[in-house]
């Protein structure tokens, strides 16, 4: 069993997934009222640019940066719902209904699609896609063809549906109450999105906030209790449990607790760690993560683990242990994308298998789809994993103002000698007769004083050379003026 806790001020909205057993965090997702995100929401979009070669458009939202669209799919939309190559179709100017599937990230503007999917508490409605999907948890069979037998009677003409984990043992009625609710919404949809007047850019439909999508989509018989500690949003929270789920409704629950909610289940101090480089294992060992423009890459390392057999063995019990953590840190983090992981080198085949088959395994654990790859000729895991809104690491974070996101900056016998390149340049234009005064950080001060190099120059041109320890200067800043004569 798990608990969910909510943490909810004005300005930010904070969800984590505890398990009841250990107090291990699950599952985290935070969303701020000053960065909503974009994925769900719906848009009367119109067509800026066209790019035939990328079967590609971007399409005005009305937010600052136009949407990519992908067009090479075909355009459900049209004269008699035609399905037309996308060149015959699409021209600038023209309005069209899209959805965002993915956030804006650094200077790529939101992704989006024609293909609109409306989730509801069982199922997804898809109206311009036909065909029926169902849930990969939904593992009994008996229950996945009664489920797909339901979804071809319920599916509304021409349209589609993905059945939900949460459709497990839910009545035809149940399931054809939520489609028939999720229809209404697109007919409001489309009748929105065809009204006369309706400028460009228009908002045709918004997705839940965080807090109704957790109670939508993770309030289920395996979660013990939703804990709220904030008044209005329990009253919100309830409200919403006993019209979708009344059975669990009893489960919502009000903290009034003295101390914070999220330290009370030591979930602080987990979040805390997020953010760093290094994640220590129990067994001694730990990882490393590092965070490129193309892809993450995670690096096993055996630290202080020795193990109690013989190498093969305790390789292979390492990389087992590190195995599970990296899914956790990938689910926390909500790290997408390419992910390369280097584990510790093993020689027997079926060890590496096995590796493979234990990351499988655990990537049910995650809500996203993940895949994992296979293991390289280099020995190196490949995982790619879905994304679509702004992770942890780019909400909370913000690039360093010294390093400038480098995560280094240049030592102090690097900018040493480079004031040192600086005077002779300087000496070489006018001799400085009185000599210079050198202001710096306190760290180059430090250096320039221990070593020989202003003993050097001074002694090189003839002059004084004074340094000024500046506290308050960026470690790569410093600045050069003549002294003053007297």
């Amino acid at each position: 069993m798990k608990t969910i806790l909510a943490n909810v001020v004005p300005e930010e909205t904070r969800l984590a997934m505890v398990s009841d057993a250990d107090g291990e965090l699950e599952m985290v997702e935070f969303e701020r009222a000053s960065q909503a995100h974009l994925v769900g929401n719906i848009y009367r979009g119109q067509v800026q640019n066209v790019l035939p070669g990328m079967q590609a458009a971007f399409v005005d939202i009305g937010g600052e940066k136009n949407a990519f669209l992908y067009i090479g799919d075909g355009l459900p939309y049209g004269e008699g719902e035609a399905r037309q190559l996308p060149h015959q179709k699409i021209h600038i100017g023209q309005i069209l209904p899209v959805q965002i599937v993915k956030d804006a990230v650094g200077t790529k503007g939101p992704r989006a699609t024609m293909h609109i999917s409306l989730p509801g508490r069982m199922l997804v409605l898809m109206p311009t896609a036909a065909y029926i999907g169902l849930s990969r948890r939904i593992t009994d069979e008996g229950e996945r063809s009664r489920l797909h037998d339901i979804a071809g009677r319920i599916c509304p003409e021409g349209m589609g549906l993905i059945i939900r984990t949460a459709a497990a043992g839910a009545s035809e009625e149940e399931l054809k109450a939520d489609a028939e609710a999720q229809l209404r919404i697109w007919n409001s949809i489309l009748a929105r999105f065809k009204l006369k007047g309706q400028r460009k850019g228009a908002l045709l439909y918004r997705d839940a906030d965080l807090l109704i999508r957790w109670v939508r989509d993770q309030l289920t018989e395996d979660i013990s209790a939703l804990v709220v500690d904030d008044r209005q949003a329990y009253l919100r929270v309830k409200e919403l449990a006993e019209a979708l789920t009344p059975e669990l409704a009893d489960r919502v629950k009000y903290y009034e607790g003295k101390r914070p909610l999220f330290k009370e289940y030591q979930v602080e101090r987990e979040l805390e760690k997020l953010g760093d480089r290094q994640v220590e294992l129990k067994n001694g060992g730990f990882l490393v993560i590092d965070k490129t423009e193309a892809l993450t890459v995670i690096d096993v390392n055996t630290g202080s683990f020795v193990g109690r057999s013989n190498l093969s063995d305790t390789v292979y019990q390492m990389n087992l242990e590190a195995a599970a953590e990296i899914m956790k840190q990938i689910r926390l983090r909500d790290i997408g994308g390419i992910i390369i992981v280097d584990f510790i080198d093993m020689d027997a085949a079926e060890q590496k298998e096995s590796l493979l088959q234990r990351l499988r395994e655990l990537t049910s654990k995650d809500r996203t789809k993940m895949t994992i790859v296979d293991i390289t000729s280099l020995g190196l895991v490949e995982i790619t994993r879905k994304k679509s809104r702004t992770n942890l690491e780019t909400l909370i974070y913000a690039e360093c103002p010294v390093c400038h996101g480098r995560g280094r900056v240049e030592s102090p016998e690097t900018v040493s000698i480079r004031i040192s390149r600086d005077i002779r340049r300087l000496e070489k234009k006018c001799h400085a007769v009185d000599g210079y005064d050198i202001e710096v950080h306190d760290s180059v001060a430090d250096e320039l004083g221990a070593n020989q190099l202003l003993m050097n120059l001074a002694a090189e041109f003839a002059f004084d050379l004074k340094v000024i320890a500046r506290p308050d200067f960026h470690p790569e800043s410093y600045t050069i003026t003549q002294t003053s004569p007297d």
